[in-house]
């Protein structure tokens, strides 16, 4: 028994290497129109996925036989092939496809190479650590593990690449936001000549929306979005991105709008408050009190710990609030800036002690709020160590800025979101090797109760122009419904 284990043991790891790293290996191709990035997720129907973030919808062929999904998700679009398109209307469908096959027969190939090579090594350093005693000697748990890496190999060469005809394709989107056009291809049959002309035209619209955003109609019947952006550092020249995301929505900003919170800066930026349909504002450690109480009077709505700021500086007491269909709770930062200090930087070091408060805080909003905006993630480390162990049993959408780094932790029902930097650390930082420009937008649905559904993380390179966005799936559903 001990002997029969221990090879199941090294079969079973075997696979687990294999499987695993099959899962977390992903790679990004360069195409002419721009890059993909390609992946494979275990335990899903058999399909090929190709995901377009922009425009947010997809297209999934279920020519897979592996519980596999091979995802191709379109991470970056070449400016001037988007120019050209929108100019000429016209593109080498042919040449695209045959790239895109390309890319994915090599990546393909590498992930079941590495695949094998995994689970061969995991195998062989479990058969290693189980040598000696009565066990089965090396001499049979090694050419087990070979064999098994060698028919996971064999079964992926088979099974995964996919081999049919794409003929019947599942278009999908979150909401209303399939083009018109996509409901017309599921009727449009399996002609390829009639099929490469609606997608010529379709990438045509597609395009030009690229190269004239201002210029795309309002959707009906969407879901609600809202923007989320922090640390602008009085960088003004990337207010027209902001403007152009936050059109029509509500804007959440979460700290550093300025360098020091001085009376100038204060004059520069206060354009951001007209952002969006509503702003939504707490501080950074690099804000100040005067910038708070200004933008209040411009019809922000500034949260601090202890409720709402009016003009004055006096607070309502209300500690949520509603705004719209959200509620939503803020913690102004305690480095904040302060006129009488002459504006003093007080660093960026957050106490046990100011950890500690802001933990008991939103303990108590446990339950009562949907989204909590607070700068500094290293103030919220207790609390997100509380959430780790006892997540609330509503969703939670907690809003950070501070790193200039764009990232999303999930934690239970609990989604920690940072959208970097939208002023691109600062004017001082716009160099070739400065930081990224960053944003994100959060589509959710209010009724019967909040539920982020999904986060675009765009992040756009202030030197070259080029802008990429990731979408990362929110909701308890991982699949999108057709």
């Amino acid at each position: 028994m001990r002997r029969v284990l221990i090879v199941a043991a090294v079969v079973a790891t075997t696979l687990a290497g294999a499987v695993t790293a099959l899962a977390t290996f992903g790679l990004e191709r360069r195409l002419d129109v721009g890059t993909v990035r390609l992946s494979v997720d275990p335990a899903h129907d058999g399909a090929l996925d190709l995901y377009v973030p922009l425009v947010d919808w997809g297209v999934r062929f279920p020519v897979v036989r592996l519980p596999v999904r091979i995802n191709v998700d379109v991470r970056a679009v070449d400016r001037d092939a988007v120019v050209a398109l929108a100019e000429d209307g016209r593109l080498d469908a042919a040449a695209v496809r045959a790239q895109a096959r390309d890319a994915l027969v090599y990546y393909l190939r590498l992930a079941i190479l590495v695949s094998v090579l995994a689970g061969l090594a995991l195998g062989v350093l479990v058969a290693f650590a189980v040598r000696g005693g009565r066990g089965p000697r090396l001499r049979v748990t090694l050419p087990v593990a070979a064999g098994t890496s060698l028919a996971i190999g064999v079964a992926l060469v088979v099974l995964l690449p996919p081999r049919s005809n794409v003929d019947s394709p599942q278009y999908y989107a979150n909401g209303p936001e399939v083009p018109t056009a996509l409901r017309a291809l599921e009727s449009l049959g399996a002609s390829s000549k009639t099929l490469d002309d609606e997608i010529d035209e379709q990438l045509v619209g597609i395009a030009r929306f690229v190269n004239a955003p201002a210029g795309r109609p309002p959707l009906a019947n969407s879901l609600p979005r809202l923007t989320v952006a922090s640390d602008l550092h009085n960088n003004v020249i990337a207010l027209p991105a902001l403007e152009r995301a936050a059109r029509g929505g509500l804007l959440l900003f979460d700290g550093d709008l300025t360098d020091r919170g001085s009376p100038v800066e204060q004059t520069l930026v206060l354009r951001v408050a007209r952002a969006g349909t509503r702003l939504v504002f707490v501080s950074g450690n690099h804000d100040s009190d005067v910038l708070e109480r200004k933008l209040a009077r411009t019809g922000a709505i500034v949260l601090t710990r202890s409720g709402r700021l009016g003009g004055d500086g006096s607070t309502d007491g209300r500690i949520v609030t509603r705004v719209g269909d959200l509620r939503i709770a803020g913690y102004d930062d305690p480095l904040k800036r302060l006129a009488r200090d002459r504006y003093r930087d007080n660093g960026a070091v957050y106490s046990r002690a100011e950890q500690e408060r802001f933990a008991a805080w939103l303990q108590a909003l446990r339950g009562k709020v949907d989204v909590v905006m607070v700068h500094a993630p290293a103030l919220a480390q207790l609390a997100l160590k509380a959430l780790r162990e006892e997540p609330p049993a509503a969703p939670l959408l907690l809003i950070e800025g501070h790193t200039h780094k764009a990232a999303l932790e999930r934690i239970g029902t609990v989604s920690v979101l940072n959208a970097g930097s939208v002023g691109g650390g600062g004017t001082g930082n716009l160099t070739e090797a400065g930081g990224d420009i960053g944003l994100a937008r959060v589509t959710y649905t209010s009724l019967p109760a909040f539920v982020p559904r999904a986060a675009d993380l765009v992040q756009i390179d202030p030197g070259e122009g080029e802008a990429q966005a990731r979408r990362v799936r929110l909701d308890p559903a991982a699949d999108p419904q057709p």
